[in-house]
């Protein structure tokens, strides 16, 4: 590529100028619009290579930052493709297909290279993780996974195939796409289909147990999807459990209007919304005289099963913020608990990987919910497949 070096000049100044004072994805399109002599071709090529850098974390720490970038570009990539001017004879000949030979490969030539820094946080992830896989996991770009709604799977698949987009069927309603893969044509989304991560996908089988409460053949159930910041769960326990009635709430009044509008196009018109803060003792008029067959409490957390997709975090991330959302998850699991009927079930989510956030939950609640029976939990190693890494514990309420 003729301007490759200058691409890397420039990623190196617009790194070197970031501060995470918001996602790295907003910092660069407003870094774009304020210089426009960057074109469509130098925008793209250029986040790539900050994002490659962004993926090794703090591996390539005590590199200048350029030429950490090209051996973030060596590290991202199965082959040169646009980049091989970056590189010398001997580096474009020892390139492999395959991610342990490339890092093989870095650690003979670049003796400050420390793989296990790429996610350089393992003390503090669950035990439950191959944490070389996860670790190197994250040189590798997630897919885009979408979720087909019932009913609408033959017309998803025939829009996809007319519009020649390659996907690979994870399931009988989840496809992997190329991350980037644009969507406009494919069919209506949230109506025909929702953009959701494989493993978030996976949480529907742990609704199932909630399918048993139906009094009746044309029964509802009363869920309460807690924390529902986009509402992707909601509409996948509609799709999974049927007919629901449904309340959803969250802490940020734009939030809530986001949803609701995406609601309107999945088609859920009958729900309640609320708006209200969860770390706190549930005083809301809305919520004071109901109880509820399936609380949902997908918390907040550090999302640090998704730095995959925000991959700045590897970087920037303060550990000292994981007791800050455990505090803040036993506050929210206290408040919300009591909420549910006897006999029926609370689902704990994150798309964390950190211990405290996860088992150390389960274990709080164990220990200080006496009605609380744990009936499975799991770490979804999203990382496996190129997807999203989460956790969920599914509770039943004792009589």
């Amino acid at each position: 590529m003729k301007y490759a070096a200058n691409y890397v000049k420039s990623a190196a100044a617009i790194l070197s100028s970031f501060k995470n004072e918001s996602p790295f994805s907003i910092y660069l399109k407003a870094y774009f619009a304020a210089n426009k002599k960057f074109g469509s071709k130098d925008r793209k090529f250029i986040g790539q290579l900050c994002y490659q850098y962004f993926r090794t974390g703090k591996s390539l720490a005590d590199l200048p930052t350029e030429e950490a970038i090209r051996v973030a570009v060596f590290l991202c990539n199965e082959q040169p493709n646009d980049w091989g001017g970056l590189f010398s004879e001997a580096w474009i000949e020892a390139w492999s297909p395959a991610l342990s030979e490339r890092i093989a490969i870095v650690q003979k030539e670049i003796p400050d290279f420390k793989s296990e820094l790429i996610f350089p946080f393992e003390k503090w992830i669950s035990k439950s993780i191959d944490f070389k896989l996860f670790n190197e996991s994250h040189l590798i770009q997630p897919y885009l996974f979408i979720r087909i709604r019932p009913g609408r799977l033959q017309n998803v698949l025939k829009a996809l195939d007319k519009a020649n987009i390659a996907y690979r069927s994870i399931s009988n309603n989840c496809l992997a796409l190329a991350n980037g893969t644009k969507l406009e044509g494919i069919g209506e989304v949230d109506k025909d289909f929702v953009v959701q991560d494989y493993s978030s996908q996976q949480t529907a089988v742990l609704m199932e147990p909630a399918k048993k409460l139906r009094k009746g053949k044309d029964a509802s159930i009363d869920i309460w999807d807690s924390c529902a910041a986009s509402g992707g769960k909601s509409i996948l326990a509609r799709d999974v459990l049927g007919n629901i009635n449904l309340t959803v709430s969250d802490v940020r009044k734009t939030i809530i209007q986001n949803l609701i509008s995406r609601f309107q196009r999945a088609g859920i018109r009958q729900f309640d919304s609320v708006i209200v803060n969860l770390s706190e003792p549930v005083q809301s008029p809305e919520l004071q005289h109901k109880t509820f067959d399936l609380i949902i409490c997908d918390a907040p957390c550090s999302g640090s099963g998704t730095w995959g997709r925000t991959p700045e975090q590897l970087s920037f991330f303060n550990t000292e913020h994981i007791q800050e959302y455990q505090k803040t998850q036993e506050s929210i699991v206290t408040s919300v608990f009591p909420k549910l009927r006897p006999g029926v079930y609370f689902l704990y989510i994150t798309c964390s990987v950190f211990e405290a956030e996860n088992e150390g939950i389960v274990q709080y609640i164990s220990q200080s919910i006496p009605t609380a029976e744990l009936i499975s939990q799991q770490l979804i190693a999203g990382f496996e497949k190129r997807a999203d890494s989460m956790f969920a514990a599914l509770f039943r309420k004792q009589d």
